[in-house]
């Protein structure tokens, strides 16, 4: 099941529109890209979550080019060698590949450490791991299996001491200490979503992203093949989990991606296979998530595999990338998080967005483009939300992540 799991992964549809060839220049390092600045991660001072910066504290931003990072797969036609790097300028959103950091096998999703010395991947094979890189010098600091197949997303928790990761193929969700250096430890806990049963076309579970709430006490699981969000605490001295909590979407809706509205309490659920979208309520207490009423993705009738859905900082708009309909949908979001409002959709100038990304201050929005090779940069108005494409997309091959810092 894996095997084919981890197919279905990489070609819904097909890689033919991929455009086999493109790279980045070849490097393994990257002098004359700037660090990225060692910090918590953390709104910025004066600021609560749900509020748009002050003045003051956007002068305080920083300026020239930011570091980039781009995820791939190098097992595939056309594919890359690495994690891209790139930079890109935060006024025009112009992106210049920079390098590639070799020796990490199909990067398919990135995440960094609160204190962003350490970039972690997820090596999605067969036989799944996750790899650290410290960002100072991109060395790479080893792998950890994650005990399933085709690893598809990671996180690391808020505190800094322990990295989630979601085995697509074999539907289970897995914990890695980390240590003072960045390093990854043996991992210390896996569980597989084993039941309910799958949902109607599914052949098993399949867990595809795992990530901490916004008050930091629970994790929440989203699993494709079983129609369920399961929400667990985690031990943080011993790095164990524990289910808490299970909601569940309608039958055969396949659940993708949850992100959280910056208050807290509410939360927006991508699912793939029924192309909808959904409001979720959050209990912060308990870890209960309730899903709620399901929405339209903009994109009409049948599915268009929605991929992923980003919350502006200041919680007034969402944006979810349409992947079978090569567009960005707008929401307008209302009643403190609490409702979605579509406004339109635009085209996201590149084919097949499976992942999009906002930068730090929520002024441009990235769009990997899994089958142009390419990743669209948007100029994000702060006061209507709207989106305005960025100049040329950006070249890099098989474009299935970018992570802006």
């Amino acid at each position: 099941m894996g095997s084919g799991g981890l197919s279905r992964r990489r070609f819904v549809g097909t890689l033919a529109g991929s455009a086999a060839g493109v790279t980045l220049p070849a490097a393994t390092a990257c002098d004359d890209a700037p660090a990225p600045q060692d910090t918590a991660g953390t709104a910025p001072e004066g600021t609560t979550p749900g509020t748009r910066p002050s003045a003051q504290t956007e002068s305080r931003a920083p300026s020239g080019p930011r570091p980039l990072y781009l995820g791939t797969y190098t097992s595939v036609e056309g594919g890359g060698k690495g994690i891209g790097l790139a930079t890109y300028d935060p006024d025009t959103g112009r992106i210049t590949g920079t390098g590639t950091i070799t020796d990490v096998a199909d990067p398919s999703y990135l995440a960094l450490h609160p204190n962003r010395r350490t970039l972690y991947a997820v090596d999605e094979r067969e036989d799944g791991a996750v790899t650290a890189v410290r960002l100072a010098d991109r060395e790479i600091l080893g792998s950890r299996s994650t005990g399933g197949a085709a690893p598809c997303h990671l996180s690391v928790h808020p505190g800094g001491r322990w990295l989630l990761s979601a085995n697509y193929g074999t539907g289970s969700v897995a914990v890695h200490p980390i240590d003072a250096s960045g390093a990854l430890g043996e991992r210390t806990d896996l569980v597989t979503h084993s039941s309910p049963a799958p949902g109607p076309g599914q052949d098993g579970p399949h867990a595809h992203q795992f990530i901490t709430s916004p008050d930091g006490g629970h994790v929440l699981a989203v699993d494709l093949g079983t129609d369920t969000v399961y929400t667990y605490r985690l031990d943080q001295k011993a790095g164990t989990l524990t289910e808490v909590a299970r909601a569940r979407t309608k039958p055969g809706a396949g659940p993708r991606h949850l992100t959280f509205h910056p208050g807290g309490r509410y939360a927006y659920l991508a699912n793939e296979v029924d192309n909808t979208v959904a409001v979720c309520a959050y209990d912060p207490g308990t870890g209960r998530l309730t899903v709620g009423e399901e929405q339209e993705t903009g994109t009409g009738p049948g599915t268009s595999y929605p991929a992923q859905i980003v919350v502006t900082p200041n919680g007034r708009f969402a944006y979810l990338a349409n992947r079978g309909h090569n567009s960005l949908a707008r929401y307008a979001v209302e009643a403190k998080g609490a409702r979605l409002r579509l406004l339109d959709t635009v085209p996201v100038s590149g084919d097949f967005p499976r992942q999009i990304a906002l930068s730090p201050e929520g002024t441009l929005l990235f769009a990997a483009n899994q089958r142009s090779s390419t990743v669209s940069v948007f100029l994000v108005d702060d006061e209507s939300g709207e989106l305005r494409l960025a100049g040329e997309p950006f070249a890099s091959p098989v474009a299935v992540c970018a992570l802006p810092l």
